[in-house]
């Protein structure tokens, strides 16, 4: 049966980018669609809106106003139906042609948080962003409306989805390779040499290093703990972390900037404990630090809450301050791995494209 994949911009790395992999992968014969298209060669054969062959190709925030105009421009195709992959517009997608009338479906990573939750993204403070929500809040409820039934990554967006938009959506958690965190990384001799100067127990934080991460909170948890601390990543904020751990935590946090996949993995699996301070409409890392039996600290809001098991495989926790973080990295280290790897198993890419594939045949009445 014919199909259509739609996604928002494609990039060489992220998670909707995993998703929509996992999608391509589920339904092989399906045509692909996406804003533009800057993967790199990791997604080839993806048909591109005109935004693409315009000067906004890759810049999102001054594009942000003619993306649902784009999306309401697409080519005409033929299919039995329509998924749509969609943070942002995606799901205002409408083809010409025989397509229009195909039943639509979408996957949704969130409602664009910067028009619905500014609070949780820095990207919805900008005067662009600011102008933009105010005036596409009314026509991206309308658009929702359309689509036959809606599918989120996590319960704490399915809510969100209800809040904004007023519709009920099936959870279907995301996919992770948690397969890659059972075997020992490839590393060169030099990141084994970079991995052989850290500590041989330490407290993780692994994210971009942006404000909203929250990886101050990560040098407090090792502090309260009294382990030393890994930051990994890479970010606008490096040398105010630095900053900041030599005035709180003099001599035991430890950076790690720009690790490779294996790096990060190898990073995962000889941690003692991963600290995940951000509300996250799912979380990704947390399941990938559980894959390496490895347990997890992290919030009590946001999708993170629905993937770590309190007690079991790791510790939630609404308060930040540095006795609640010493007892939730107490409780966190009496985690079993086991525990830890047969709940990751849980997000499995296996799980995610069985379910994905039961409701698209249930809602779009076809067997892809």
């Amino acid at each position: 049966m014919s199909g259509i994949l739609v996604h928002e911009w494609l990039s060489r790395t992220g998670g909707s980018e995993n998703v929509f992999e996992s999608l391509s992968e589920v339904f092989p014969s399906a045509r692909r669609y996406c804003l533009w298209n800057e993967s790199g060669g990791r997604f080839e054969g993806v048909k591109e809106t005109w935004l693409a062959r315009t000067p906004l190709k890759g810049r999102k925030v001054l594009a942000l106003p003619l993306m649902p105009l784009a999306w309401r421009t697409l080519p005409s195709e033929d299919a039995e139906w329509l998924l749509c992959s969609s943070h942002l517009f995606a799901h205002h997608a409408r083809f010409a042609g025989p397509a229009r009338g195909a039943p639509k479906l979408v996957y949704v990573h969130t409602p664009a948080r910067y028009i619905w939750v500014p609070e949780l993204d820095g990207r919805g403070a900008g005067p662009v962003a600011r102008a933009a929500a105010s005036a596409l809040k009314s026509l991206d409820r309308r658009r929702a409306s359309e689509p036959l039934a809606l599918a989120a990554n996590s319960r704490f967006v399915a809510d969100r989805i209800a809040g904004a938009w007023g519709r009920e959506a099936t959870v279907i958690h995301p996919p992770v390779d948690s397969a890659a965190f059972l075997s020992e990384a490839r590393l060169t001799e030099q990141e084994r040499s970079a991995l052989e100067a850290l500590p041989t127990e330490f407290v993780l934080g692994f994210s971009r290093f942006i404000p909203y991460k929250r990886l101050d909170l990560v040098i407090e948890a090792g502090a309260a703990a009294g382990l030393p601390v890994v930051l990994a990543g890479a970010g606008p904020e490096e040398q105010r972390l630095r900053d900041l751990a030599e005035e709180r935590y003099p001599g035991r946090v430890f950076f790690v900037v720009g690790p490779s996949t294996e790096m990060y993995r190898a990073l995962q699996q000889r941690a003692l404990v991963l600290v995940f301070p951000p509300i996250e409409d799912f979380g990704i890392v947390p399941v990938e630090a559980m894959a390496a039996g490895t347990p997890v600290v992290a919030n009590t809001l946001g999708g993170t809450a629905e993937s770590v098991r309190h007690g079991e495989t790791g510790a939630l926790t609404a308060d930040w301050s540095r006795a609640a973080l010493r007892d939730a990295i107490a409780t966190a280290l009496a985690a079993n791995p086991d525990a830890c790897r047969a709940r990751a198993a849980d997000f499995s890419a296996e799980v995610f494209a069985g379910r994905i594939r039961s409701w698209v045949a249930e809602h779009a009445a076809v067997v892809p």
